[in-house]
């Protein structure tokens, strides 16, 4: 069965509620190419329901995070940011009150890029409440203060919690370090090496662009990002971003309850018997590399809030992409 009458078997099904678009390339030929319609929204505000295409932007959510994964790699490659050993506060000295806490100043850039700060940070709350610690973050007058003061739960690296505001302090580590409006160093050392440029990415009231879930991009420019990564960092003969980073960025090193694995900011884990690297996102945003078969999958979805939206990007990698390219 061919994988394009996998994914109508499984539309058919109702297995992939939601489902807004899938773009699936294997040994550099886009194989499966889908779009959807429905309702969609920029973070919380309603677009109505959407006719969606190729170059139609979609939020990625936290697939933002690991895109900034691959930023802070092309930044360091540049000299321009601390190396992940590197005291965490050392590179925030408008905050010398929080460096003199003997519990902080053991922060390094890892913890940040592990999720693993040992802080109170709440993020299973919607993300349409104030009570969200992404959220009071992104409402806070200074969103790094906000981050770094937060009230020490354990011990820094021992364990991994999910984080916004860790991904947020690589954001303003990128943009210092470069000297570039985060968006503005994506399109330079990032998006147009990778033969795009059109993209979203949106911003707080401050202006800053959220590095945690800012990001909009149509499909197929998302899963240039995934070959990217399948190659090592190499796009066109060109070395875009340090192959040793890509290696460090995707090795397991925290586990995670439901059985994966976190890196730098990027998740890894099996299915149906293939190993996988991948970057997630609320709603069912998905972006998986496939090494074993050569393969990338991006998907978007709008089951956004939905305690078990991680049902139709499954059902698309279990039931479409692996069995069809297997």
């Amino acid at each position: 069965m061919s994988i394009r009458d996998r994914l109508d078997d499984v539309l058919a099904a109702g297995r992939a509620e939601g489902l807004h678009a899938v773009v699936v390339v294997h040994g550099g030929r886009t194989v499966l190419e889908h779009y959807g319609k429905g309702e969609d929204f920029a973070w919380n505000t309603p677009l109505g329901t959407v006719d969606f295409g190729p170059r139609t932007p979609h939020d990625v959510r936290s697939v933002t995070k690991s895109v900034v994964a691959l930023l802070y790699g092309i930044a360091l490659g540049e000299g321009r940011v601390p190396e992940p050993a590197q005291p965490l506060l050392a590179a925030f000295p408008e905050y010398p009150d929080l460096a003199a806490d003997p519990a902080r100043a053991a922060l390094t850039v890892e913890h940040a890029l592990t999720m693993s700060l040992g802080i109170e940070w709440r993020e299973e709350i919607p993300y349409n409440s104030p009570a969200n610690a992404e959220i009071a973050m992104e409402l806070a007058p200074d969103r790094c203060r906000y981050v770094l003061e937060r009230p020490i739960s354990g011990p820094p690296g021992m364990a991994y919690s999910y984080c916004g505001g860790a991904t947020a302090l690589l954001g303003r580590l990128i943009s210092a370090g470069t000297g570039r409006p985060l968006a503005e160093y994506a399109r330079e050392a990032l998006f147009a090496p990778l033969g795009f440029d059109s993209f979203e990415w949106m911003a707080g009231h401050d202006g800053v662009v959220s590095a945690a879930s800012g990001l909009r991009l149509a499909p197929p420019d998302l899963a240039r990002v995934g070959e990217l990564v399948l190659a090592g960092g190499e796009w066109a003969g060109r070395q875009v971003v340090p192959t040793g980073w890509v290696a460090a960025m995707l090795q397991p090193r925290l586990p995670i309850d439901w059985g994966g694995w976190y890196g730098y900011q990027w998740y890894s884990g099996e299915a149906a018997g293939q190993r996988w690297a991948g970057a997630m996102g609320n709603g069912g945003q998905r972006l998986i590399v496939l090494p074993g078969l050569g393969a990338v999958v991006a998907i978007a979805a709008g089951n956004y809030d939905d305690p078990e939206q991680w049902r139709t990007p499954n059902a698309i990698l279990e039931e479409v992409v692996i069995p069809g390219l297997a």
